[in-house]
């Protein structure tokens, strides 16, 4: 039987879709089965398996009326391919994304910060930037589902590197249908006498930023920025967020306030210590050098 190592050698007519497509009639032992999984024709999936066994000189499947099973050389192939095939799919899928870097978020980047930071990144790399939005960057850079993240609050658990590069100023939004829309700015710990509305999965605020006693005791929970703004619209309770949503997010129902003595929100760029990205340094090294030299919300 021919070495496995010659297998997409120049001297064989073998390409990688033989390969999947006897590793998928191999694992289910059925051609029907396997073509569904492969989203193609029984006929294209029979032919696919024939061409591998030309090319390698031998039969790797037994087929009857009744049932599928594999030669010896078959089972030899499974094994080794099995093994294989997985390996090398990661390793073209590296290759392929080498220049990308995907850049996890909850809502709302910070701006003008990303703009600049991208445009320094992908001028000195010729890579590009990639925003995924996700509702906890922070796992998605633990799940390897981000290369870096960009995070408001505090830092996250686990094993990531979490390095701080900005902090931005909170405002208040109200409904304009309430009496505070004809205040001109609150303060901090004025909160604790209206609800406040949170969004408990990727908001700024909570009651836990206030200090012991001061924190809004009434909260209107959500699940998204969008269902936080009508909330909010509605006269439901108070909101707070980074000042970038007066810029971005405009309501026609909401005005949005200062708020004096507000702590400003901590603005962190996570990632994997154990990242082998070719182009995750240079991120970071443009994503910090665009940062204001005095963060918004230090004084």
């Amino acid at each position: 039987m021919p070495s496995p190592a010659h297998l997409c050698s120049g001297r064989m007519d073998v390409e990688l879709r033989h390969l999947r497509a006897f590793l998928a009639v191999a694992r289910h032992l059925s051609f029907s089965r396997a073509a569904s999984e492969l989203r193609m024709t029984q006929p294209s999936l029979s032919r696919s398996v024939q061409r591998l066994e030309a090319a390698l000189g031998t039969r790797l499947v037994h087929r009857t009326s009744r049932n599928v099973t594999l030669t010896p050389a078959g089972q030899y192939a499974q094994e080794r391919l099995g093994r294989q095939l997985p390996a090398l799919d990661s390793t073209l899928n590296g290759i392929r994304d080498s220049g990308t870097i995907r850049l996890g978020f909850a809502w709302l980047l910070p701006d003008p910060w990303t703009q600049r930071a991208v445009v320094r990144f992908e001028n000195a790399t010729r890579g590009t930037v990639e925003p995924v939005r996700h509702d906890d960057p922070a796992a998605a850079v633990d799940l390897g589902e981000v290369d870096v993240a960009v995070i408001r609050g505090a830092p996250p658990g686990g094993n990531a590197t979490a390095v701080p590069f900005l902090r931005e100023r909170r405002v208040a939004a109200v409904s304009t249908s309430s009496p505070l829309a004809a205040r001109d700015r609150l303060g901090w710990d004025e909160f604790r006498n209206w609800p406040l509305v949170v969004n408990t999965v990727s908001g700024s605020t909570t009651p836990a930023d206030w200090a012991d006693g001061q924190a809004p005791d009434d909260v209107v929970p959500c699940g998204n920025f969008d269902e936080w703004l009508e909330l909010v619209a509605a006269g439901r309770g108070v909101g707070v967020v980074p000042d970038s949503a007066v810029r971005r997010s405009p309501h026609s129902w909401i005005r949005f306030l200062p708020i004096d003595d507000a702590p400003p929100i901590p603005v962190r760029i996570v990632y994997s210590p154990g990242s082998r990205h070719p182009l995750l340094r240079a991120f970071v090294e443009a994503a910090m050098a665009e940062r204001p030299c005095r963060a918004p919300g230090t004084g």
